[in-house]
């Protein structure tokens, strides 16, 4: 018997919802039953739900086939080219939420997608966000997630790109710079290797290249008492906490071992 599934304009029956499912666990995807139903709820149609199905199933990831992604409770529009966040990072959005007060300057650097700023400024509209990335794609996407909340996009090398009247004046400076070891890269699951752009993974021989270049710059950029939050990985944390010590930050470091992630935080020191 056939059916209209709900949020979806079009019929669907029994039979064709398990070919789809069986579709996707041939190719390895263990949250087939999940999948099968978000992308029905997006397709529109059945030609073009199929078309989804074998897009998915050449291995593209799902966020991509979708066109969205859930971060922090919100939507997130991803596209082709543009790192996908992932849940670990919303410990760094909940690291940065506790440090931020109304009014803020917040600066999200590397920000692909928008997802952390958006997390951050959504809710409270006083936020003023800056986010940056040097790659257009990202810049592209990003700007349609974050501009109508009133948040400012700029492509450019970190710091390069931001106003310079923002120098000394910035409250929270948040980070999820690409901290893979380029040759650990080939070591990534093939969804993040094949199709998530380089530039958004590879920090260089030790990982740690481009969190050594946020660090430096930030006590120009922080105010007072300003903090650096930044995410790493448990392996690499002492050296990023070595990072923030040197670049003359206070420093301390969070662990949520349930989403095995962990977010290196700074203070600039100086009066509040």
């Amino acid at each position: 018997m056939g059916f209209i599934r709900q949020n979806s304009p079009f019929f669907l029956d029994n039979e064709t919802e398990k070919r789809i499912i069986d579709r996707l666990q041939m190719e390895g995807f263990v949250f087939a039953e999940v999948e099968t139903q978000l992308l029905i709820s997006q397709a529109g149609s059945i030609e073009n739900l199929m078309n989804m199905v074998e897009i998915r199933a050449s291995g593209v990831p799902l966020e991509y086939v979708l066109g969205f992604t859930t971060f922090c409770g919100l939507r997130i529009e991803v596209e082709r080219g543009v790192f996908v966040p992932r849940k670990r990072t919303e410990f760094l959005v909940q690291q940065a939420e506790a440090l931020t007060h109304m009014s803020d300057i917040v600066v999200d650097l590397c920000c692909g997608s928008g997802a952390v700023g958006a997390a951050l400024a959504t809710g409270s509209s006083k936020i003023r966000l800056h986010s940056v990335d040097i790659d257009p794609v990202a810049v592209k996407c990003s700007s349609g997630n974050i501009t109508n909340i009133g948040g400012h996009v700029y492509q450019g090398d970190l710091y390069h790109a931001l106003p310079h009247t923002l120098k000394g004046h910035v409250n929270i400076i948040v980070a999820n710079a690409p901290y893979v070891p380029t040759d650990a890269i080939r070591l990534l699951p093939q969804e993040a290797r094949l199709f998530e752009p380089k530039v958004a993974l590879d920090g260089g021989k030790d990982g740690l290249a481009l969190q050594r270049k946020v660090a430096e710059e930030a006590p120009k950029w922080l105010a007072s008492g300003g903090y650096l939050l930044v995410e790493t990985s448990k392996m690499q944390a002492a050296q990023t906490y070595e990072i923030f010590a040197n670049a003359g930050l206070t420093t301390k470091i969070a662990r949520n071992e349930e989403w095995d992630a962990t977010v290196v935080i700074g203070k600039n020191k100086g009066i509040e």
